[in-house]
C-alpha cells in the first residue's frame, strides 16, 4: 500500500484495518520477495489504482515496490489486474490503459453492475470484487452469473 493510499483510505472509510496476518512493507522497500522475478506469485491485484500509478506502471518505472512489482510481473507475463476508479479520463490516462493492455495486464474498472438488482452501496463495492475474485479464478458463491429464461428453463429439473 502507497503512503498516499493509506491517507485516502483514512479519508474514505475513517479508520483502515488490517487483518492481522497481513504482511505489511514500507513503500520503498524494494527487499521483499515479490518485487523479484524469481519469487513465483500467480497473480497481482493494484485496487484501486491511481492514474499515477498505472501511468507509472506504463512507462516502466520501478521506483518503489507496487511499481517494481507492476514491472515484474508485465515482464515475466503474470496476471496483472489493475483496477482504476478515477474518472474521467484523458486522453493520457486512455493512452497508459492501452499501453498496460497490450503488455498484457488486466484492466478492470470500478465500475458496478447493476443487474443483480442491487439494494445498497455495499452491494455495489461487491459486484467489483467478485469481479476481481473471477479474473484470479477464485470460486464465489455469491457471484451474479447472467441467466436468461431460456437458459433457466433448460437447466431446470424436470
Amino acid at each position: 500500500m502507497s503512503g498516499h493510499a493509506r491517507q485516502v483510505a483514512t479519508q474514505e472509510v475513517d479508520e483502515l484495518r488490517i487483518p492481522a496476518g497481513v504482511s505489511k512493507h514500507p513503500e520503498n522497500d524494494l527487499n521483499v520477495p515479490y518485487v523479484s522475478g524469481s519469487a513465483r506469485f500467480d497473480a497481482m491485484v493494484i485496487v484501486p489504482c491511481s492514474m499515477s500509478i498505472l501511468g507509472r506502471i506504463a512507462s516502466g518505472s520501478g521506483e518503489t515496490g507496487v511499481l517494481r512489482t507492476g514491472d515484474v510481473f508485465l515482464k515475466q507475463w503474470r496476471k496483472l489486474i489493475i483496477v482504476p476508479r478515477e474518472t474521467p479520463w484523458n486522453l493520457i490516462h486512455a493512452r497508459n490503459v492501452v499501453t498496460v493492455l497490450e503488455a498484457g495486464a488486466i484492466v478492470l474498472p470500478v465500475i458496478p453492475s447493476f443487474y443483480s438488482r442491487l439494494r445498497s452501496v455495499a452491494e455495489a463495492v461487491d459486484t467489483v470484487v467478485w469481479r476481481i475474485l473471477d479474473q484470479l479464478g477464485l470460486p464465489n458463491p455469491r457471484v451474479y452469473g447472467w441467466k436468461d429464461a431460456a437458459s433457466e428453463a433448460a437447466q431446470a429439473p424436470s
